[in-house]
Formats: C-alpha cells, structure tokens, sequence
C-alpha cells in the first residue's frame, strides 16, 4: 500500500489542496493522517471526511516525534483496517505541520520493519506560496529542504498573484527534477499531485521518468546550499560497487545529503533493475523491478543534497568501480556479491 506525502510551509495552502482532494472521486478509498504543531487541533475541522478515515495528531511537529507517534499510528490504522473497524482503504497520505522536516517522516516510513512489510514511500508533494514563497525560501531552512526533497512542487495562491520568475528559479535551483505545477485554489487532480510514484498498484505500471524527475544531465546548480544532480552510467554496476558507493555517501554527507533515488543495472542480475531509496544517512531495502521500463538500461541515480559536487560524487563512484574491478581481477573473477 502507499504512503505519500504532503508537506510545505505554514500557510502554504496543503489544507485547502486536501479538502479539494477528499471530495474527488479518484481520492476515495484513501486515509488521511493530519499533523498539527499545537495543543488544539483546527486543520481536521476544515476538511469534510468521515470521522474514521481522517485522524489528527497534536502531540506535536511529526518530525520530532516521528518515531513514536507516527508510527504507532499508521500501525493502528492497519490494525482497524483489517479488523473491519473503520473504512476500507487503498492508499495512506500524512499532510506533516507546515514546521516539519519531512525526512525523519521518511525514513521511519523506509526503516519501521512492521510498517515496511506493508507499506510502500510513495510520492512527495510539496505546497509553496506564490505570494510569501520566495520570501520564506530565503528565510526558513525548513522550507528549502522540503522543496528539495519533493516529487511534485505545488505553486499555491495563484489566483492571487502570477508565479515570478525569481520564485521559479529559486524552486529549480533547489530541486531542478521536480515539475512545478498550479494548486490554484486548491484545484488539482489526484493523478497530478501524487502521479511520481516508482510503482502504481491499480496498473502494476513502472513510472520511473517521473519518479527520478524530468532533469539528467543540467540537474547541478551552483547558486545555493542545497544541489541536485543525476548520476548516468551506461555500463552495469557492480552490486558490492554500488554497496560501497551508498555507504560512501552516508558516511561522508551525513545529514547533507537530503535525498538519493535511482534505477540501477547490476551487472550480477542483468535482467531486473534495481531501486534505491534513501534520506539522509538512511536507505530504504532495495528492490528488484520485474521488468525494465524502457529499451533503454541506463542506470540513474538523483542525488540531493547541501554543499555536494557533482564532480566528486562521480569520482567517488568511479574510484570505488574501478577499485571493486582490480579486487576482482585479483582474485581472478571469483569474488561476487549480490544485494538483497
């Protein structure tokens, strides 16, 4: 089943897109998880949904409580769901505080091991005001890492003002592979704001360009903290290459290193494309696809993150390649390692 996101800065507009969505066809059958920084919650009493498929948590931003509340929540949920005591539902979406850090939400949705057996990340979609957005961008660090980490960018509040070109570049110099597209008054469909999903259970459909975003090659930009680029390798990586590169990455960036997805070909099992996902120090079991979603087996791997190059990434890579390559030829082929 999955789980996705809904995030973006106090008074962004991610209540007003929810209530829209709860009243759509294409949304029923989902539960929603609403997250308030306060004692008394007012966001729940602004969306029109059944009492049993909409639940508020008010123990405090989600992302300082995350791996408590948060958890025992969606647990409980599933519990009722196969009880028979509230609503069927297909799909889980968690709107976070507009204080929230949406990582920690992540990576406890990708390392719970109850919640893993079941669930599945989705999407991550995030609100930003057209009229306060570049002004809060450049003010809130809280804002930009969710701009970075997002699938889909969500321009609110246009009915008000016209998106500037400068919040539009600020938007893509922080995460250059997810599209921007128009929350006006809260209108928008199901399949536009969660359409950047790996993996769609109604159609068993691969969407991975949308997914890893639309940018390869011009996804580095040099003008903030925080950077994008996409990593491209024609030829097959090694698993134990690949391993080392992750935990190479971790290691080194820590709590810089935002976000990293990828579809990868592994030279030990040509015929499935690996996924990975990760936030932070913290990556999701990787899985195999069933199939390759185009001719095409080129391995890509979007990193996100503050003050990364996208020069010495690649050099990482390859320096651990070729390093994996001479261990190999010493022992004479004989050395292998398959992810699982």
């Amino acid at each position: 089943m999955l789980v996705s996101v809904l995030t973006g800065f106090l008074g962004s507009g991610k209540t007003t897109i929810l209530g829209h969505l709860l009243r759509q066809p294409d949304f029923a059958r989902t539960a929603v998880i609403i997250n308030e920084f306060g004692e008394v919650a007012l966001d729940h009493d602004l969306i029109e949904a059944s009492e049993d498929s909409l639940i508020a948590l008010t123990t405090g931003c989600l992302c300082c409580r995350v791996r408590t509340d948060l958890a025992e929540t969606l647990q409980d949920l599933l519990r009722r769901r196969d009880a028979g005591s509230c609503s069927p539902f297909d799909r889980i979406v968690i709107e976070t505080s507009g204080l929230a850090d949406p990582a920690p939400i992540l990576q406890t949705l990708m390392t719970d091991p109850t919640l893993a057996e079941r669930l599945v990340v989705g999407s991550v979609a995030t609100t930003v005001d057209a009229v306060t957005g570049s002004r809060t961008l450049a003010r809130e660090s809280v804002s930009q890492k969710q701009v970075a980490v997002a699938d889909r960018i969500v321009l609110t509040k246009l009915d008000m003002v016209s998106a500037e070109p400068a919040l539009l570049a600020q938007l893509k110099s922080l995460n250059s592979g997810a599209p921007i597209i128009s929350g006006e008054c809260g209108r928008i469909a199901v399949r536009d704001l969660f359409a950047a999903s790996l993996f769609d259970p109604s159609t068993k459909s691969v969407d991975v360009h949308s997914w890893l975003g639309h940018d390869h090659e011009h996804a580095h930009i040099h003008d903030t903290e925080i950077e994008s680029c996409t990593i491209l390798r024609e030829q097959p990586i090694r698993a134990v290459a690949l391993t080392l590169f992750l935990e190479a990455l971790a290691e080194h960036c820590g709590a810089n290193l935002l976000r990293l997805k990828g579809i990868v070909d592994i030279a030990e099992n040509p015929d499935k494309p690996l996924v990975i996902h990760g936030v932070q120090h913290v990556f999701h079991a990787p899985t195999w696809l069933e199939r390759w979603p185009s001719n095409g087996r080129l391995s890509r791997i979007v990193v996100i993150g503050r003050r990364l190059r996208r020069s010495w990434i690649e050099l990482l890579l390859d320096a651990i390649q070729a390093e994996v390559a001479d261990v190999m030829n010493d022992a004479d082929g004989s050395f292998s390692t398959i992810m699982r």
